[in-house]
Formats: C-alpha cells, structure tokens, sequence
C-alpha cells in the first residue's frame, strides 16, 4: 500500500476534527474524501502531508511509502500538495520560472553541474513537459508574476510544481477552484495521468461531477467521521447513508424567482477596456453591460477570458485605461480611489479566496464591523451590533464569528465575507466565484441567502462565475466574456 491510515484522530482546542479514520489506497489509484465544509476533509489531506496546524492535535498511524508522516521530518514526505486556493503557495515577488527552476533542480534525477549546458537544458524540458500537461506550455507564463495569472491558471501551475516534485502522493484539495469546464477535464485528465503514473491520488472536493470522472473510490464524511465507503460508481449510484443522499440531490435545486424585468437600471458600464504590462496586453476590450435593480447578472466565461477583471473593474478596484459607468444614472467614477466613501459602499466586492481576503491575526467579528466604521461611519459600538445582525443573517454563530480566519470553514469563510459586504449596506454586490469549492449543500445555502437579498431587498448581484449550473440557478440574465469581450 501506497497509503495507510489507522486510527487517525485530531483534536484542536478540545473540539474533535475527526475520528476513527481508516483507509488504505495503492498507487496508482484515486481516492475521492467528500463531505460538507467543515467536515473534516482538509484536516486528513493535512495529516497525510505532515502539515496539521498549529494547536490541532493528531494521533493514529498515518504512512506514506513506508514513511510514518505524523513523526518525520517535513523534507522526507514523500507527497506534493495541491491547494484549494493557489495563490496561498505561490511566491508574490518571483517570477515563475525562476521558481520552478529551483523545484526542478532540487528534484533533478542524476547529479549534474548545476550550472552546465546539459543540466539546464535538461531543467528546462523537464519544466517545459510539467507546464504544457497543464496547459500553459507558452513560455511567456515563464516570466510573469503568480498575480498576472487568473485564478484558474494559478490552479495549473501549482499543479505543474506538484508534478515537477515526483512524490510519491498527490493530496489534491479542490483542484478544480475556480476553473471552467474545459480546464476542469483536463484537470481531471491529469489527476488519473498522475495516477497511471504510479502516483496515489487523494483528491478532496466537493466536485461531485469531478469525483465521479476520475475517482476509483470514494470516502463520504459527515461531522468528522465516515458515513460511507465504496467503489466511487457504486456510492454515487447507490447511496446508502441518508447524509449521502442529501449531497446529491442538492446538484439539482430549484431556480431562485426572476427579477422585475422593468425595474430601474441600477448600474451600467460603457467601452470600459484595461490593459497591462508595457505592450499594452488587452485584459478588458471595449465591454457594455447593464443590471437592473434587484437582478442578478451572471458573467460566464473560462478562466483568464476576463471576467475578474470585469468584476475588479466594477468595484474600482482595478484601473481602466478607457470607459465609463454609472449607478443610479449618476456617473461613478472608474478609479477606486476617487470614490467617496459613500461610492464605495454601494458597490461591494466579495473575493474569490475568501480566506486570503481576512486578516489572519483579528477575529472575524471585528473585521465585520470595520466595514461598518469605515463605509458608514457608525460607532464602534453600532458597528459591533451591526456585524451581529449581517452575521446572523449569514447563519454565522457568535462564537464561530469570534474566532480567526484560520479556524473557520471555507463555507464558513465565505459567508463571512458575505456579512462584511453587507455591513456596508451596498446596492451593488460583486460576487468573484464565490461558490467554487463548496459542497453543493454549503452552495445552495450561499445561492438562497444572496436569492433572498436580490428578491426582498433589491440588491443588484453581479455573478462572476465559469459554472452554468449555479448562473442558471439565480441569474435573470447572463454576459458571456471571451479574449476580454462580451460575446
């Protein structure tokens, strides 16, 4: 066995994480770990890397090729990891080549000079191979920045370093975060290529469409313990635990009610284009759009088409070289930083890594109510009531939203990034993929709470999204952007 976990137990802070986890896995197979946010999957992908987090504690047999990863050093896991939010593992200030140049020589196979013609030729077909399994083998990927990539392109790449790393285990935490359909199956092509490969893959997702792709087996948690095991087919086919059934049916709700198709226009964009770097490269060419008060419009379109560009745009926080907009048929300015406080604040952006988008050092409470003294100017003590109120609209307990970051869900995390928009009581709301990489049960209860918001309160919802399914579920109409055009 490639893998074997006995016994896995982890605790934080007297609060059981999970119990009682037993699995085997061969190389060359995939086993898919589902459950609902909060359940307990990254903490078991966590324990198989060697990296459970400070303050939790893990006990139980955790092996990896013979290699007892609970106790060894972090430099002997033989396991490369591919995160749910890319950016977390990419380094800001280097350039990506220069990275996967030294991942390549550290895992070079045969000792070379490290500086001789045949060792960085040999570098440079290895990181050539990695970077065009994953689709982006044009060398111009080579001398950007992480940040110059979108966000389903930073997926790629952190999955071409895994790659680069030859492990011996592949623990993939929602590989698919933030990727259209097409980079989706070729995710998935290389997840079993990596397993035909002689590779065990540990695939944690929430993708059911995916875990039925490429998964052989399939582990179903609820609360931190095994609900369900079997073959991946059979489970999906024929669940037999109650909590199994739920997941599943809940990738088919029902459409949340149309906006009125004769409401006011709430914001509008004109020629609005931006452009990058010092040949002028065209993010954004020349793109219209218009949402009515109390709609949704969703943006569809694959990764790098532009459609988080549109989005930072909207909200100020990315320059225009060119265009215009309006809300409420007043115009808005298109820089950011000559919006008034009280333009911010009716055009709110919600971030695509929630995670990423919270101060890891304050609870989440208090970062709640700072955009409420920010954005409306209230009191400490009206904003702290005030965060109660958007928390609990949010179905965010108190003692969960007076924790920190780092002990909180991504479910939990994105509702909480929920709240901190609406503290600012927007008209506008910017939705940056907001629902990829939750279960389809945390999803729907997101797509139900933002429903509510567009039906009973008027909120015009703009709806970045590469999935179809979660556009047709609240979207009144749809804006397709490809090569930073609307099509």
């Amino acid at each position: 066995m490639s893998v074997h976990v006995t016994g896995l137990r982890a605790e934080a802070a007297g609060r059981t994480l999970v119990a009682d986890v037993d699995f085997a896995l061969d190389a060359g197979r995939v086993l898919a770990i589902v459950g609902a946010s909060g359940s307990g999957k990254t903490t078991i992908g966590s324990a198989l890397l060697g990296a459970v987090k400070p303050g939790v504690t893990a006990t139980g047999t955790v092996e990896v090729a013979g290699v007892d990863v609970l106790t060894c050093a972090p430099g002997e896991v033989p396991a490369a990891y591919l995160p749910q939010h890319p950016a977390a593992v990419l380094n800001p200030v280097r350039r990506i080549g220069g990275v996967l140049t030294e991942i390549a020589n550290a895992r070079r196979l045969q000792p070379r000079r490290a500086g001789s013609a045949l060792a960085r030729a040999a570098t440079a077909e290895r990181i050539s191979d990695a970077m065009r399994r994953v689709g982006l083998d044009d060398p111009a990927f080579l001398r950007r920045f992480p940040h110059q990539l979108s966000g389903g392109q930073q997926q790629r790449l952190v999955l071409a370093q895994a790659f680069l790393c030859e492990a011996r285990l592949l623990v993939a935490d929602e590989p698919t975060t933030g990727q259209d359909l097409g980079n989706r199956d070729r995710i998935a092509a290389e997840l079993r290529l990596a397993a035909e490969g002689g590779m065990a893959v540990v695939l944690l997702s929430h993708d059911l469409e995916l875990v039925a792709a490429v998964a052989d087996d399939l582990l179903v948690l609820d609360a931190g313990r095994i609900a369900e095991r079997g073959p991946a087919a059979q489970v999906l086919a024929e669940p037999r635990h109650d909590y199994t059934r739920r997941l599943l049916a809940a990738l088919h709700p029902e459409p949340a009610l149309a906006g009125d198709a004769q409401a006011p226009i709430r914001i509008a964009g004109r020629g609005l284009a931006v452009h990058v770097g010092s040949r002028r490269t065209r993010l954004l060419d020349g793109v219209d759009f218009e949402a009515r008060q109390g709609e949704c419009l969703a943006v569809l379109g694959a990764s790098g088409s532009g459609k988080t560009t549109l989005a930072r745009t909207i909200a100020g926080l990315q320059q225009a070289a060119a265009g215009a907009l309006d809300l409420d048929g007043e115009p808005l300015p298109v820089r950011g930083r000559r919006r008034t406080r009280a333009e911010r604040a009716r055009v709110q952006y919600v971030f695509q890594d929630a995670r990423a988008s919270f101060d890891e050092h304050r609870s989440i409470a208090e970062q709640v109510a700072r955009s409420a003294v920010r954005l409306r100017g209230l009191t400490p003590d009206q904003a702290r009531a005030e965060a109660a109120r958007v928390l609990a609209d949010v179905a965010l307990e108190p003692e969960t939203a007076a924790r920190r970051r780092d002990k909180l869900s991504g479910g939990q995390l994105q509702r909480a990034a929920l709240a901190r928009a609406l503290a600012a009581r927007p008209q506008v709301l910017v939705c940056d993929e907001i629902t990829s990489g939750l279960d389809a049960l945390t999803r729907n209860g997101v797509l139900d709470l933002l429903a509510d918001l567009k039906t009973e309160r008027g909120l015009t919802i703009l709806l970045i999204t590469h999935e179809p399914a979660v556009a047709a579920r609240l979207a009144d109409r749809v804006l397709r952007i490809e090569a930073g055009r609307a099509a």
